[in-house]
C-alpha cells in the first residue's frame, strides 16, 4: 500500500507510548534551541528518532517543499536525475523533493550521521507513493570535514547547518557547491539561522553559482544585519499526535524558515519577491518587496491597479512579484 507522509507518520507512530515520545521531544528542543552545536547525532534512538518523527519531520517537509516552488517558479523546465539529501535523517526533504517532482524518476540517496534516522526513514520510504523514495539509498556519513560528495544534480541541506561547528557548515557549503548543479539549503528562520543563511549565500556566490531563490539578484542582501532577518512561512497541518505532542489545539502551524537555492546554469529569477506577510488594507494592498535592484521596497497596489489589486489580495509572503503571466 502505498503512502502520503502523513499517512506513513500515523501508521509508525500508532501505539507508540505518547508519554515516552513527548520526553524525547523535550530532550531534542533543548539540543535544538542550544547555542552550541553538538559533535554527535541528536537523533540518538528509536525514541529519538520517533519524537523527531512526531515533533519536526512535518515541519521540515513544508519548509523545504516551499523553497522548492520558489525554486520550480524561476526553473520551470528544470527537474533532477540524482538528488542527495545531507544530513536528511529521516527524509523529510526527500519527500519535499519527491513531491515536487512526483513525474519522472529521480535517485535519491540521504546521508546521515545517525543509524536509527537513517532506519526510519527507509521504513517510512518503503511505503511511500514515490518509486523515488521507495528505492532511495540510506547511507551513514559523517556529516562534514570528511563526508565527500558524488556529483549530483540535487543537493539539499536542511535544519543540519546548526548542527555543526562553523569550519564543518563551510566544508559542507563548499563541497556542496562543487559537487550540485543545484544547491539549496533550508535553515530555521530565526535571526541566527538566517545568519547562517547568508553564510552559506555568500559561499555558494564565490563558488560561481547564481542565487535563483528567493532574492532576484546574486549581490550582497540588503538587509543591514543585526537589523532584520529575511525569513518566510510554511503552513504545517497537524495530526491528533502532533498537536498532543506539541502541547496545542490548533490544527495548524506556521513553520518559519530561511533559505537558498543556488544553480550553476543560467536562470530568471524573480523581478522582486515579497519578503513579509502583505498587509491588506481597505482597497489597499501593501506589499514588502526585495527587488532585483538590490534593493528594499514597499509597493502599494490600489483598486484603481484593476486586476493587479485582485492579483495582490491573493499575493502571499514568499511569492515572486508580480506573478508570472
Amino acid at each position: 500500500m502505498n503512502a502520503t507522509l502523513p499517512d506513513a507518520l500515523a501508521e509508525l507512530l500508532d501505539g507508540l507510548p505518547q508519554g515516552r515520545v513527548a520526553q524525547a521531544v523535550d530532550r531534542l528542543i533543548a539540543s535544538y534551541r542550544g547555542a552550541t552545536p553538538t559533535d554527535a547525532p541528536i537523533l540518538r534512538d528509536r525514541a529519538d528518532v520517533a519524537a523527531y518523527a512526531a515533533y519536526r519531520m512535518p515541519a521540515t517537509f513544508e519548509a523545504v517543499r516551499s523553497a522548492l516552488a520558489a525554486l520550480r517558479g524561476v526553473a520551470p523546465g528544470w527537474a533532477p536525475a540524482t538528488h542527495t539529501d545531507i544530513g536528511g535523517g529521516t527524509g523529510a526533504a526527500s519527500w519535499a523533493v519527491a513531491d515536487a517532482w512526483p513525474v519522472g524518476a529521480h535517485r535519491t540517496t540521504v546521508l546521515d550521521w545517525a543509524e536509527p534516522a537513517l532506519a526510519l526513514g527507509r521504513q517510512l520510504a518503503a511505503s511511500a507513493d514515490s518509486a523515488a523514495l521507495r528505492d532511495a539509498e540510506w547511507r551513514r556519513a559523517r556529516i562534514g570535514r570528511a563526508m565527500g560528495l558524488e556529483p549530483t544534480d540535487l543537493i539539499t541541506v536542511s535544519y543540519v547547518l546548526k548542527e555543526l561547528d562553523e569550519a564543518d557548515r563551510a566544508t559542507v557549503v563548499t563541497q556542496a557547491a562543487q559537487a550540485g548543479q543545484v544547491i539549496l539549503v533550508v535553515e530555521p528562520g530565526t535571526p541566527d539561522g538566517y545568519e547562517r543563511i547568508i553564510a552559506a549565500r555568500d559561499l555558494l556566490v564565490s563558488a560561481g553559482l547564481r542565487i535563483a531563490a528567493p532574492c532576484p539578484h546574486s549581490a550582497d542582501c540588503p538587509i543591514v544585519p543585526g537589523t532584520d532577518w529575511c525569513h518566510f512561512a510554511a503552513r504545517v497541518s497537524r495530526s491528533s499526535l502532533h498537536r498532543q505532542v506539541k502541547g496545542g489545539s490548533l490544527a495548524y502551524e506556521d513553520e518559519k524558515f530561511a533559505y537558498v537555492a543556488a544553480t550553476r546554469f543560467a536562470v530568471a529569477p524573480a523581478p522582486a519577491r515579497v519578503v513579509r506577510k502583505p498587509q491588506i488594507r481597505k482597497g489597499q494592498v501593501l506589499l514588502e518587496l526585495c527587488a532585483a535592484d538590490e534593493a528594499l521596497h514597499r509597493e502599494t497596489v490600489s483598486k484603481r491597479h484593476g486586476p493587479l489589486y485582485r492579483t495582490a489580495r491573493d499575493t502571499d509572503w514568499g511569492d515572486a512579484w508580480p506573478p508570472a503571466g
